[in-house]
């Protein structure tokens, strides 16, 4: 393996698609990263070049001998399509979250991976910020009495990015990996379509029976900023601890993530505690979904 290459494709060039390129013609030197090379990149749109490297046809991209990788950047809506179509060529796959748009799907898929024995990656860069790991530090081996993680954001196209369960599944990451494995009490949603803004509030409950709520609230003009209230027996953290910037952005970690996988450089159980990690927070957007989705139930 030490001195094995993978050939890799960008799908989809839009501001992920452009950070994978840019980190795949300059890794980190004696990183993971190091393994990977860039063949080209696929995209609906007609380019010449972009930094240096060629598009060329999804067509060639699955072909290809030379590529065993792609990194799946395009809308919410196109992954499980397209994931499909690689991992039935027989290549590796990174896909930036949410990797599909319903909990059957993902299993489906992850399923199709582990057959055709192929590394299905899921990018959750949200894991990876300074802000966050020093926020996991914090609240290790702290008793929860009760929490909210409100996030607020502009409008996205909910046709592509899907809803906001699935597309907001960030945040539930963020909730299940601080505080173990949930189940969703009640779900509700509130849109008001003339003002283009939606909200929605989700209550859990963590394996000890302690309340925990998430708040995905997107409108015109809202910042992009996350709040937090977490209460423990020991007292409330309302903010986020001191991190400093990290020297190696979060595209290229989790790029060094999967290239350590392709180079077989990640433990059974860390592989088994990330799948379990995906698969359970897809099922628990399908879950908030369906919630939100049923006929109010009337009252007489």
């Amino acid at each position: 393996q030490i001195n094995k290459m993978f050939g890799t494709v960008v799908v989809g060039v839009g501001i992920a698609g452009l950070a994978r390129i840019r980190d795949l013609m300059n890794p980190m030197p004696s990183s993971p990263s190091e393994h990977l090379k860039l063949f080209g990149f696929v995209s609906r749109r007609n380019f010449d070049n972009i930094n240096e490297a060629k598009q060329i046809s999804l067509e060639d991209a699955l072909r290809s001998k030379e590529i065993h990788a792609a990194f799946i950047s395009t809308e919410n809506r196109n992954h499980e399509e397209t994931i499909r179509m690689f991992l039935e060529a027989g290549k590796h796959v990174l896909v930036e979250y949410p990797m599909a748009l319903s909990a059957k799907v993902a299993h489906e898929l992850w399923e199709m991976a582990e057959q055709k024995d192929k590394i299905l990656h899921v990018e959750h860069i949200e894991l990876l910020t300074e802000e966050y790991k020093q926020l996991k530090k914090e609240v290790a081996g702290k008793d929860l009495v009760k929490g909210t993680l409100h996030f607020t954001g502009s409008v996205l196209d909910e046709n592509k990015a899907g809803f906001p369960a699935f597309s907001g599944i960030a945040r539930l990451t963020w909730l299940i990996d601080l505080f173990g494995d949930l189940t969703v009490t009640s779900a509700t949603r509130e849109k008001q379509k003339d003002k283009n803004y939606s909200r929605m509030t989700v209550h859990f409950q963590t394996a000890n029976k302690k309340p925990l709520t998430w708040i995905e609230e997107r409108g015109p003009g809202m910042r992009r900023e996350k709040k937090i209230n977490f209460c423990f027996t020991s007292g409330c953290l309302e903010n986020f601890p001191q991190a400093p910037k990290s020297a190696v952005g979060l595209f290229m970690q989790d790029q060094n993530l999967f290239a350590k996988k392709l180079l077989g450089q990640v433990s059974k159980e860390e592989l088994a505690a990330e799948k379990w990690r995906i698969l359970r927070c897809l099922d628990l957007a399908e879950v908030i979904q369906q919630h939100c989705e049923q006929p109010e139930k009337i009252c007489s």
